[in-house]
């Protein structure tokens, strides 16, 4: 370990220059390796706005996701695909869908199945970067869905056993004899939501050493010297008189304890107290960093048994920071976190009138940063605020700085940043203290070697992963070139060599929709391997429950027109919502523009392929060798030569193998031949040339492929999709269609002009009531804000 210590020390200095010669080796080693390891390690942080937090069966999830820089929280054009799924209570996902990212924005729409029970279900969304951390970094957010159409118990949470989750977290990580340490504690109850309580310690003679009780959401705190060769336990007592026992934390004879507070308004004291038994002189280290930035360094020696550490507030960033101790061996002995106020949050303003009447049009100025940025993005949904909405909507600003990047679930996170004081500070301290930070491991920063990861970010496109196995023993194949094309147009093949361990991966681009692929190797030389296709959703779960299910029967005629005002609008508004046509930047096929191309109908026709060939085609010779046909081209580069095995030869982009196949094929389904006459380099492969056969659908015009080619559904990256609303301009206003729509506008994509303006434009539907204008979004500079307003829409006068 000395030996490897020393190597880093020098492999620092001679990164970081002869200014670090004096300071200490190990130092200037965790320098490097914690550059090394953020430098690679970067942090996508993911946000979605759902259009509304409560849902029928049969609606639509109108969403918005915002991909952002985990340390500066400025749009990161890193991913181009997110995933997002919608999990029931045991994680299984009963609705899943890709989309699109630019420039780390991205929408899209999830359509709720009948077939959903009712009940509190998880929105989550990532990409495929983030699945190399831990699923508590995926961004959640709770939903409800109801099904009216099926008898659902609405007050299925209160027939649940009572049961609590108490946990208590030392400052610092541990508990050690003699050492007074601050205990924190948290303390929830099935729906999530912190309980009222009063509690006490007790220790094995079950006498009372501490009480204590929570100060907000179930979370406070209280101080404790604990005594050695004793052990406590916890008990607590209900707000209706039940008395609960838990497990208190371990008393260790030996370590370390850490103390954080302010120590004035500029400096932060870290305080390290340490009771080892160790002759030799004992070194701590400390690093504190905010997600991942702002790194600073510190070494100290624990004489008398302490150590203290001050800390520029000055050069940690905003937000949450963490602060770690660690040992002579860089192994982390005490950790916890600090927070730093935001000083600026986006200033979002939207004038519109308070009243309106039904079919009428709203015009909303909005205003959001103006002078604090250059241009802000923004999401902005309107939809009828009836009692059933009981769960507020998240804001953006408070997951950023706090949801984001602690542990579990943040009961009300706006109280932390509402009315600062004394009082939310010390309360904000106490959630630091009960949320560890959750996106990194120690020992992958400090473990010796460069970090690696599996899934790589899909900077291009889609990666479709696979295995090739041997269909006799399901062994993998190793070293097999494998091809993967759809029915597309213009045609696309993606191809890949699977590795050791028989895997293989393509990176398809502008993969839209559902389609149907084909996979296989090179049937004329293999045909005994088969392919298994990994699904590309995560398999991992972040350890957040889903609350508990409950619903108001005294809303239950609030919920009958809901469902009819939802059944009217599947009944007389388009079903499916008018998809965005793309541009097509590249109508050309993978291989570029074609040396020659024939279209067939410009020739006399003859009644078989082998004819078509011969008499038309110029850049094909057409050989016949022991029965066999065999397709040669000429090499353009070398003038009268011609290459000696057979081209890539693709129908409607689809790879064959078997040259007696094209040679049957009826030429009157044929539109156009393409020829590629040199050598084509497709990833680790080549061919001597390409011939692309064209059917007048695109269908294979009837060609049936060989059995050993695996054929499957599978969808792609959703279609962009406008949301559809009626306009009532002229004699619209007029028409006896009913319009009972309950999301009056869904706009994904406002974004601000230099002056900090925007308008939006939508029509009231035929529903009265009284409607939430919820707008959130992000300036360029990384600043996030949300604004609500409401507004009365009264019936429309006959």
């Amino acid at each position: 370990m000395k030996l490897r210590t020393f190597i880093y020390g020098l492999l620092a200095l001679a990164f970081l220059g002869p200014s670090y010669a004096q300071d200490d080796a190990m130092l200037a080693s965790m320098q490097q390796r914690f550059g090394l390891y953020t430098e690679r390690a970067v942090q996508e942080k993911m946000y979605v706005h759902i259009d509304r937090p409560f849902y029928l069966v049969g609606e639509t999830i109108w969403f918005k996701a915002y991909n952002l820089n985990g340390s500066t929280h400025k749009f990161l054009d890193l991913s181009k695909i997110a995933y997002l799924e919608v999990l029931d209570s045991e994680n299984n996902a009963v609705m899943q869908t890709k989309f699109s990212l630019v420039d780390g924005r991205g929408n899209g729409v999830a359509l709720i199945p009948s077939t959903l029970v009712s009940g509190k279900y998880k929105v989550r969304c990532y990409t495929n970067w983030m699945k190399n951390f831990s699923a508590d970094n995926y961004f959640e957010t709770p939903i409800a869905i109801v099904n009216p159409f099926v008898r659902f118990d609405p007050d299925r949470a209160s027939k649940e056993e009572t049961r609590y989750d108490v946990q208590f977290f030392p400052e610092g990580g541990r508990l050690v004899s003699g050492i007074e340490s601050k205990v924190a504690f948290r303390a929830v109850g099935t729906d999530g939501k912190g309980i009222r309580f009063k509690g006490t310690i007790l220790n094995q003679q079950n006498e009372t050493v501490r009480e204590f009780e929570p100060e907000i959401n179930g979370i406070g705190y209280f101080t404790l010297k604990p005594e050695a060769n004793n052990t406590y336990k916890a008990a607590i007592t209900d707000s209706q008189g039940k008395r609960f026992e838990y497990e208190f934390p371990k008393v260790e004879p030996q370590g370390f304890v850490m103390e954080v507070k302010d120590s004035t308004s500029a400096l932060v004291k870290v305080t390290v107290t340490a009771r080892i038994e160790s002759d030799d002189p004992v070194i701590v280290y400390m690093l504190a960093h905010t997600r991942q930035a702002n790194a600073v360094f510190g070494k100290k020696g624990v004489g008398k048994g302490k150590a203290v550490f001050l800390l520029d507030k000055a050069k940690l960033g905003e937000g949450i920071s963490q602060i770690t101790i660690f040992n002579d061996r860089l192994k982390p002995v005490c950790e916890r976190l600090y927070f730093k106020r935001p000083t600026k949050q986006l200033t979002i303003d939207a004038e519109l009138g308070k009243s309106f009447i039904g079919r009428e049009k709203v015009a909303m100025n909005i205003s959001a940063g103006a002078g604090q940025a250059a241009w802000s993005n923004l999401s902005v949904a309107v939809y009828l605020d009836d009692s059933i909405q009981y769960q507020p909507q998240q804001d953006i600003h408070n997951y950023l700085w706090l949801t984001a990047d602690l542990r579990g679930d943040v009961e009300n996170p706006a109280h932390y940043f509402q009315n600062v004081n004394k009082d939310t500070d010390r309360q904000l301290d106490n959630l630091m203290l009960t949320h560890g930070w959750r996106r990194m491991k120690w020992d992958k920063v400090f473990g010796g070697q460069l970090v690696s990861f599996e899934h790589l970010p899909e900077y291009d496109g889609h990666f479709i992963h696979a295995r090739v196995l041997n269909k006799a023993d399901g062994k993998p194949a190793v070293n097999r070139d494998a091809y993967l094309a759809s029915l597309d147009v213009p045609a696309r093949l993606y191809v890949d060599m699977s590795d050791k361990e028989g895997r293989v991966k393509f990176e398809v681009r502008q993969f839209t929709g559902p389609k149907e692929i084909t996979l296989q190797t090179n049937l004329g030389m293999d045909t005994t391997y088969r392919f298994e296709v990994a699904n590309p959703f995560s398999r991992q779960f972040s350890t957040n429950p889903v609350p508990s299910f409950y619903f108001d029967k005294t809303l239950e005629n609030q919920l009958l027109a809901r469902s009819i005002n939802m059944q009217t609008a599947n009944a007389y508004l388009p079903r499916v919502y008018a998809e965005k046509k793309a541009v097509l930047t590249d109508s050309l096929p993978f291989f570029g523009m074609p040396d020659e191309k024939y279209f067939l109908d410009d020739f006399t026709r003859f009644p078989t392929m082998e004819e078509v060939l011969r008499e038309y085609v110029k850049g094909i010779l057409v050989r016949r060798r022991q029965k066999e046909f065999h397709l040669r081209m000429i090499d353009k580069l070398l003038p009268n030569t011609y290459y000696t095995t057979d081209p890539l030869m693709l129908l409607d982009g689809i790879p064959i193998f078997d040259a007696d196949k094209i040679i049957e094929m009826d030429p009157l389904k044929v539109k156009k031949i393409e020829l590629l006459s040199s050598r084509y380099f497709l990833g680790p492969m080549t061919f001597t040339g390409i011939v692309s056969f064209s059917t007048y659908r695109g269908d294979l015009g009837g060609f049936e492929l060989d059995p050993k080619v695996l054929v499957m559904p599978y969808e792609g990256v959703q279609a962009q999709r406008e949301f559809y609303a009626p306009r009532y301009d002229g004699n619209n206003a007029n028409s006896r269609i009913a319009d009972f729509r309950n999301l009056l506008h869904w706009a994904p994509n406002v974004t601000t002009g230099k002056d900090g303006k925007a308008t939006v434009e939508f029509y009231t539907s035929d529903q009265a009531g009284r409607y939430q204008v919820v707008i959130q979004g992000i300036a360029a500079d990384g600043t996030a804000g949300s604004k609500t307003v409401s507004f009365d829409v009264k019936k429309r006068p006959l």
